[in-house]
C-alpha cells in the first residue's frame, strides 16, 4: 500500500488574510501590493495533467484545469498542442483522453447522456466529429484502446447487492417514510471522496469504438483493475484479487488475464503479497510489474519484476534499488522498463534493461517529474514542477534528456511577482540519524530581520515533501511567514529502512525529528522564537496533536483532520487495515493504542490548538476531532473547531475552502502571536467571515 493514511474558485466575496506579528515592520517593498501573491490569486491559478503524445509523435495532447469561480469546482479541459509547444488550443471539455493506436481518434470521457461522465470519440480530422459512445449508469474509467482500434476496454462500476427477504407492510396511499436502511454486511464498505462502496462491484467492458452496447467480461463479488490489452488483441490483463475473503487478506493482490471472447481468467502471480500494475511489452511475450513480499513493515519498498506472459519464468529486475517504482513504460523496442522514483524530495526518470544491469537514470535535478507517454521515437513527455515553477507540459528525449517547456500556463498570473524561495537543509535528530527539510523564506528576505516560523508536517505518515510547487507555502511567504517543511523518519523517498523507522512507534520518533528541524532554524538567528507556530492535516494532524501534549514551545497550533485516539479510529476509518499497524488488536491489549493516542496526553497541552476537518471525512473522521476539542475544552485550552462543509478527508478540495483553510490558519496564529511590532495585513481582502 503506497500510504498507510492517506488524506492536496468559489463565488467568495473576500477571505481574511492577516500578515503576522513581526519583531521588525515590513518595508515599504516588501508590502507592495501587486509585486506579491495574494490568496485571490488562487482563483485565477490553472494547471495541467496527463500529456499524452500522438503516435506519429507530432502533436500532445493534455488535460487543463481551472477553477469555475460560479461553482466553486475545478474544470477539466482537454488542449491539443504540437509536440514543439506551437498551435496551443483548446480541444472540448473533458479528461482522460487515450489516443486510438492510428492516431486518428481520441477517448475520453466527460459529461454525456443520460447523466455523469461517459465515454466519448472525437476524430481528430479536420471535421472533428465527436461520438458519445456509452450511455451506462456509472462513469467509466481506465480507458484502453484495443491494438486494432475496433474496441476500447474500460472499468465501472456494476451494482451487486445481497436482498434481504423481509416482508414490511407497504405504506399508506400518500404517506411519506423514511428510506428504507443501508444494510452494510462487509468488512470494507466505504472510502473516502466516494462514500459506501457495498453497493457494487468494479468490473471491466468492451464497448466497439464506433458506438455500440458495452459488453461485461468481469463478474462475481470482485474488484478489478485497469485493464491492458496483449498486442494481439485478444487478452486483457488487470491486477485485482478473486478470492472469497479478499476483504480479509491483507496487502494481497495478484495479476490475471482475461480471454476477451470467451470470458475466461487466468491468474498469472501466485507470491505471498501484493503484485499490480501490469504492464505488457510491445511483443507481447513479458509482463512487467511492481510488487513485494509479504511484510508486517509499515512502510515496504516495491520491486519491479518481470514475468513471461502466462505466468512463468518471474525474476527481479531492481534487487539493488531502495526507492518504489511508480508509473511503468516500456520501452518502443522492448529493451527495457522506464518508471519514476521518489528520491529524497524529487521524482526523477529511470530504466532497468530487460536482459540484466544495473539501473540507470535518465534525468536527475531537483524537481517533479511525471511521465506519462513515450513514443516510438523515444520523446517522453510529462509535467514538471519546482519549488518556483508550477506544473506544466515538458518533452525531452529519453537518449539526449534535456527538457523542452511546452506550456506555461499560470505565467501570467506569476509575472512580475516576488516568489518565495525554498532552501535545502540536511540535519542531525536527536539520535544524529539525518533528516532532510526545506526552509521556505519570504520574498525580500533579510537574514538580520527576525520573522515567525510555521512548522508544516506532512501526512501518511508514509509520503514525501518535495521540491515541487505549493501555493500555499508561497502565500504564507507572501504574508511574512517562514516555513519550514522536513521529511521525517517514516517518510518516502529515503528507503525502506528509513521509511519502517516508526513501526509501532507512530508518533514518537518522529517528533525528535522535527523538533531538531526547529532548532536548526530557530539557531540560525533570523527567526522570532516567540512566535513559532505548528500544523498539519491527516498524518500531519496526528503530529501536531502529539506536539502540543509533548511541548509548549509553540504559540499556537492547527491540528487539522487529525487521529487523536487510535483506540476508536481503528474502526471507524475507511478500511481495516490500520488493525495490523498495531503488534495486537485492541480487544487483545489496548495499550499501544492508547500509549500512541495523543488524546492521552491532553492534561499537558497548554497551547492554543486549532482543529479543521472535513464534515464528510471517512478517512480521519470528525469524532477524532470531536473527541480532542472537548477535551481542550473541558481544560480550558484555547481551542476552536473548524467544520468544512462538502469536504472529504482534507479541508482544500473545494477552491472556497482552501481559501478558508489558508486564512483560518494565519487569523488563528495571529490572534495568540507575541505582538513585536506592527501587524500588517493585506489591504485587497476584507476582513470579514467568508
Amino acid at each position: 500500500m503506497r500510504t498507510l493514511l492517506r488524506f492536496a474558485g468559489a463565488a467568495i466575496i473576500a477571505a481574511c488574510a492577516v500578515a503576522p506579528a513581526a519583531s521588525q515592520t515590513p518595508t515599504a517593498s516588501e508590502t507592495t501590493a501587486g509585486n506579491r501573491l495574494t490568496l485571490r490569486d488562487y482563483l485565477d491559478f490553472e494547471d495541467v495533467q496527463d500529456p499524452r503524445v500522438s503516435p506519429d509523435g507530432r502533436q500532445v495532447l493534455f488535460t487543463r484545469r481551472a477553477i469555475d469561480q460560479i461553482n466553486d469546482r475545478w474544470e477539466n479541459a482537454l488542449w491539443i498542442m504540437n509536440s514543439d509547444g506551437s498551435r496551443l488550443r483548446h480541444l472540448l471539455k473533458g479528461g482522460g483522453a487515450r489516443w486510438s493506436p492510428d492516431g486518428t481518434r481520441i477517448a475520453y470521457t466527460a459529461e454525456g447522456e443520460p447523466s455523469g461522465n461517459q465515454l466519448f470519440v472525437r476524430y481528430m480530422d479536420a471535421e472533428g466529429a465527436v461520438t458519445q459512445i456509452t450511455r451506462v449508469p456509472k462513469a467509466p474509467t481506465d480507458l484502453a484502446w484495443s491494438p486494432d482500434g475496433k474496441w476500447i476496454a474500460f472499468r465501472a462500476l456494476v451494482p451487486m447487492r445481497e436482498r434481504w427477504n423481509v416482508s414490511v407492510p407497504a405504506a399508506p396511499a400518500g404517506a411519506k417514510w423514511v428510506e428504507a436502511p443501508h444494510i452494510v454486511e462487509k468488512l470494507s464498505y466505504r472510502r473516502d471522496r466516494v462514500g459506501f462502496t457495498d453497493d457494487g462491484f468494479q468490473q471491466i467492458f468492451v464497448v466497439p469504438a464506433d458506438g455500440g452496447t458495452p459488453r461485461q467480461l468481469t463478474d462475481g463479488p470482485f474488484n478489478h483493475g485497469a485493464p491492458e490489452w496483449t498486442p494481439d488483441g485478444r487478452t486483457l490483463v488487470f491486477s485485482g484479487l478473486r478470492e472469497a475473503d479478499a476483504d480479509w487478506m491483507w496487502r494481497e493482490s495478484e495479476i490475471y488475464a482475461l480471454d476477451v471472447s470467451s470470458k475466461a481468467v487466468r491468474r498469472l502471480t501466485t507470491r505471498k503479497g501484493p503484485d499490480g500494475n501490469p504492464a505488457v511489452s510491445p511483443d507481447g511475450k513479458l509482463i512487467a510489474y511492481t510488487g513485494f513480499d509479504q511484510s508486517t513493515d509499515t512502510w515496504i519498498e516495491q520491486k519491479l519484476y518481470l514475468m513471461n506472459a502466462d505466468g512463468s519464468g518471474s525474476r527481479l529486475l531492481t534487487a539493488a534499488l531502495d526507492r518504489s517504482p511508480q508509473g511503468l513504460i516500456w520501452a518502443p523496442d522492448g529493451s527495457g522498463i522506464y518508471f519514476m522514483v521518489e528520491d529524497r524530495g524529487s521524482r526523477n526518470l529511470q530504466f532497468v534493461p530487460v536482459a540484466g544491469g544495473a539501473v540507470r537514470e535518465i534525468t536527475k535535478g531537483a524537481h517533479l517529474l511525471s511521465v506519462n507517454d513515450i513514443d516510438k521515437a523515444g520523446n517522453a513527455v510529462g509535467v514538471k514542477a519546482s519549488f518556483t515553477e508550477p506544473n506544466d507540459v515538458v518533452l525531452f528525449s529519453v537518449a539526449r534528456p534535456g527538457f523542452k517547456q511546452l506550456t506555461s500556463v499560470n505565467a501570467d498570473i506569476l509575472q512580475g511577482k516576488q516568489l518565495a524561495t525554498a532552501e535545502e537543509i540536511w540535519y542531525p535528530s536527536a539520535d544524529g540519524l539525518r533528516i532532510q527539510g526545506w526552509v521556505v523564506k519570504p520574498p525580500g528576505f533579510d537574514p538580520s530581520r527576525k520573522y515567525p516560523l510555521m512548522l508544516s508536517i506532512h501526512g501518511g505518515p508514509h509520503a514525501m515533501y518535495g521540491v515541487g510547487w505549493s501555493f500555499s507555502w508561497q502565500e504564507h511567504a507572501a504574508n511574512g511567514y517562514v516555513t519550514l517543511y522536513t521529511n521525517p523518519r517514516g517518510s518516502t523517498g529515503y528507503g525502506a529502512a528509513f521509511g519502517n523507522a516508526i513501526k509501532n512507534a507512530y508518533p514518537g520518533k518522529d517528533f525528535d525529528d522535527l523538533m531538531a528541524g526547529v532548532d536548526t532554524v530557530v539557531n540560525r538567528g533570523y527567526i522570532d522564537a516567540k512566535n513559532l507556530f505548528v500544523y498539519g492535516c491527516s498524518g500531519g494532524g496526528v503530529l501536531t496533536s502529539w506536539i502540543v501534549g509533548h511541548t509548549d514551545r509553540f504559540t499556537a497550533a492547527s491540528a487539522n483532520c487529525p487521529v487523536t485516539n487510535w483506540l476508536s479510529f481503528v474502526g471507524t476509518t475507511d478500511g481495516a487495515s490500520w488493525y495490523y499497524n498495531f503488534e495486537k488488536l485492541p480487544w487483545d491489549d489496548p495499550s499501544e493504542h492508547l500509549r500512541r493516542s495523543p488524546l492521552m496526553y491532553v492534561g499537558n497541552v497548554k497551547t492554543p490548538t486549532m482543529l479543521m476537518t472535513g464534515v464528510r471525512d471517512l478517512r480521519t473522521p470528525m469524532p477524532q476531532t470531536e473527541e480532542f476539542y472537548m477535551a481542550l475544552k473541558l481544560r480550558k485550552v484555547p481551542t476552536a473547531m473548524v467544520r468544512f462543509n462538502d469536504e472529504w478527508h482534507g479541508t482544500s478540495s473545494r477552491p472556497s475552502n482552501f481559501l478558508r483553510t489558508q486564512a483560518y490558519l494565519r487569523s488563528w496564529f495571529d490572534r495568540f502571536a507575541v505582538k513585536g511590532a506592527a501587524v500588517t495585513t493585506d489591504e485587497s481582502l476584507t476582513r470579514q467571515n467568508p
